[in-house]
């Protein structure tokens, strides 16, 4: 196995692409007038209609934190569109209380950036695809109920102002993942976008990794690495998964796209459900909320 596994290492080169969730530095959330400081409050006191998605309650953007997302798209050399829009990403969840997240799609806030970073003390550069405007999700709590046997939803934290920014594959090794982040984060931080605090949940990760032959003769499917809240648990997470798919392909196994999730206490990912496709979301223009325009003015604004 020693020698099959030093095979596929010089055979075949990895591919990692990250894809961040950072809530944005606001007092509100997203589109109701709710505090966005669910982390000190008691459970389920800073809703309202909107946040509970309850029938009737309609949307009102907030501005300050589609400034601080277009601020964000800048810091990391991006385009800002002269338009852009909104879309209903759906799908079934309990932390999801409207059965629809309030996203963009197709034609998102900030497009085409990059981000140059050291490694080992030499430069890398890796591209942002986009950087677009999402709201966060309730929050499940599996050991609160009075016995153990049952999960409580706090909705404090749904409607919370949220960044997606996806990372181009360009990412060839854990330590380059590692060091991406960080760099991220601190420019985060540096311009008041997000506090970054990954014990709050504030700066939350999901990594894209595949492998493909040098020659391109194999190219692997894409495994999304899910519930990695620090660091050193995304550079583990991969370091496992990289090891795993190149010892599935020596062995003559078919990797699949699937979604799987880091178990710290054990050192693995385990499957968790095949990949969602972008159809399977069923996105549609959101149709409570206008598009957004842009023009130099705005962009010199920021």
């Amino acid at each position: 196995m020693v020698l099959v596994a030093l095979a596929v290492e010089t055979g075949y080169k990895t591919v990692i692409g990250l894809e961040v969730h950072a809530q944005v530095l606001s007092r509100s959330k997203m589109y109701c007038g709710c505090s966005a400081d669910y982390a000190n409050a008691e459970p389920n006191t800073h809703v309202c209609p909107v946040c509970l998605g309850l029938p009737g309650a309609l949307p009102v953007m907030n501005r300050t934190a589609i400034d601080i997302v277009m601020r964000t798209g800048l810091a990391l050399n991006c385009t800002i569109p002269d338009f852009c829009k909104l879309d209903r990403k759906n799908y079934v969840y309990p932390d999801l209380p409207k059965g629809y997240q309030i996203s963009q799609y197709d034609l998102p806030l900030c497009v085409e950036g990059a981000i140059t970073f050291e490694v080992n003390g030499e430069p890398v550069t890796a591209g942002i695809t986009r950087v677009h405007i999402e709201e966060d999700t309730g929050r499940l709590l599996h050991e609160e109920s009075f016995d153990g046997s049952a999960t409580l939803v706090d909705l404090n934290r749904s409607g919370v102002p949220l960044m997606e920014i996806v990372g181009d594959p360009d990412l060839r090794s854990p330590e380059e993942a590692r060091e991406y982040l960080v760099a991220l984060r601190r420019i985060l931080r540096y311009i008041g976008a997000s506090t970054g605090n990954m014990e709050d949940g504030a700066f939350r990760c999901d990594a894209n990794i595949s492998i493909r032959a040098h020659d391109e003769s194999y190219i692997g499917p894409k495994v999304e690495i899910k519930n990695m809240n620090s660091y050193r648990a995304v550079e583990r997470a991969l370091r496992f998964e990289e090891v795993r798919q190149r010892e599935v392909v020596a062995a003559g196994g078919v990797l699949i796209q699937e979604t799987r999730g880091w178990s710290e206490a054990r050192g693995v990912t385990l499957a968790q459900r095949t990949k969602e496709q972008a159809q399977d979301y069923r996105y549609f223009p959101e149709p409570d909320l206008p598009p957004l325009t842009t023009d130099d003015a705005a962009r010199a604004d920021i």
